[in-house]
């Protein structure tokens, strides 16, 4: 099979969706590997890297879409790549379509074969290619919450784990999932004070048992959500349904019980967002203010860290790209239920169920 390797053209995306290390594990299998020129190099890898692997350096994203027969990139693509898509070409990446019925309509007019990475989904319900993503994602929430709670940033002026003698902030983390494990983990060693809200008993018993003792839990609710919230610094919204739109945690008229200069991280912004409040941002305008509440809604917070992420992202979505160049994605996917799982549109007809609602398909 022909695969190809464009470069990212989203605001300050760094990360390329394969290390030379995966081109070498193509060609090992006998295939050829399209990488755009560049694609590489702020994730740390330039092109003779690649060559010396066996894959081919293009000088255009046009002749990169033109060969390959399976495309491979890290996030869905922006407009002016929706004429380079052709009918039949696979398409593997993340798409996240319940937050964008422009790209979803657009995909489906281009007849291709879209299998995104975030419904990947194997029998235990974990979705492998979305941990990697979502384990620095909810790192860095707290990193990037932390800077945003500094003065000069338009915050209240907190330190996150404080001092002795004086209290550490307040961290909310609604969704207890990988992104919110990871983000609460990040807050508690820093030293603040966390609180993790899910809708799951057991999730929260496991997360007792493994959490440090800075780390409390408890059942989500609006009720509690609105308890909680007047004294709090940092909030991380970290919910998923996987495949549909996230559900609004905070709504604008909740925004009134912050305390002024708190932090908003929105990390399911991928998916439309958990605060009603929220809107998209970029790593060059990563924050805007709603009633003195902070908003941070970067949808694409690993590409800040493209040499951590790039890595992280191939080891988890090689094995499954192999297959679908090994196989063809039909066969891949008769035969493996979590690659189906990831299958949204093809030839034109939205099969994601969570997508077809919607947007009433």
């Amino acid at each position: 099979m022909k695969v190809g390797i464009p470069k990212e053209i989203k605001n300050n995306e760094s990360r390329v969706s394969l290390t030379p290390g995966g081109a070498h594990a193509f060609v090992q299998h006998g295939h050829e590997v399209y990488i755009q020129a560049n694609a590489g190099v702020n994730s740390g890898f330039n092109d003779e890297s690649y060559i010396q692997v066996g894959a081919k350096i293009l000088p255009t994203a046009e002749e990169i879409f033109s060969i390959a027969e399976m495309i491979i990139k890290v996030k869905e693509p922006i407009e002016s790549e929706y004429k380079l898509i052709r009918p039949n070409q696979l398409l593997f990446t993340y798409f996240h379509f319940a937050a964008d019925e422009t790209l979803t309509k657009a995909m489906m007019n281009s007849h291709a074969v879209c299998l995104a990475y975030e419904t990947v989904e194997k029998p235990d319900r974990s979705l492998p290619l979305l941990i990697p993503m979502s384990e620095v994602a909810g790192r860095m929430s707290i990193q990037q919450g932390a800077k945003y709670l500094e003065k000069p940033q338009g915050g209240k002026g907190i330190l996150l784990g404080g001092v002795p003698g004086v209290k550490p902030a307040n961290v909310l983390v609604l969704g207890g999932g990988i992104v919110g494990t990871h983000a609460a983990l990040m807050a508690a060693g820093l030293g603040a004070r966390v609180t993790i809200m899910d809708i799951s008993l057991p999730r929260l018993r496991y997360l007792s048992e493994i959490m440090p003792a800075n780390v409390d839990t408890m059942v989500s609710s609006r009720y509690d959500i609105e308890q909680f919230l007047p004294n709090v610094d940092l909030v991380v919204g970290a919910v998923l349904i996987p495949g549909a739109k996230a559900p609004w945690l905070i709504t604008k008229d909740m925004l009134s019980l912050l305390p002024k200069g708190s932090v908003l991280v929105d990390v399911a912004i991928d998916q439309g967002g958990c605060f009603e409040t929220s809107h998209p941002t970029t790593h060059a305008h990563p924050v805007y203010e709603v009633e003195g509440i902070i908003h941070y809604c970067v949808a694409n917070i690993p590409g800040a860290v493209p040499m951590t992420s790039t890595v992280a992202l191939t080891n988890a979505t090689l094995p499954y790209a192999l297959l679908l160049a090994d196989l063809g994605w039909e066969t891949a996917c008769e035969k493996y239920a979590d690659l189906r799982e990831g299958l949204n549109i093809v030839h034109g007809k939205v099969v994601n169920k969570a997508v077809a609602e919607t947007f009433g398909l």
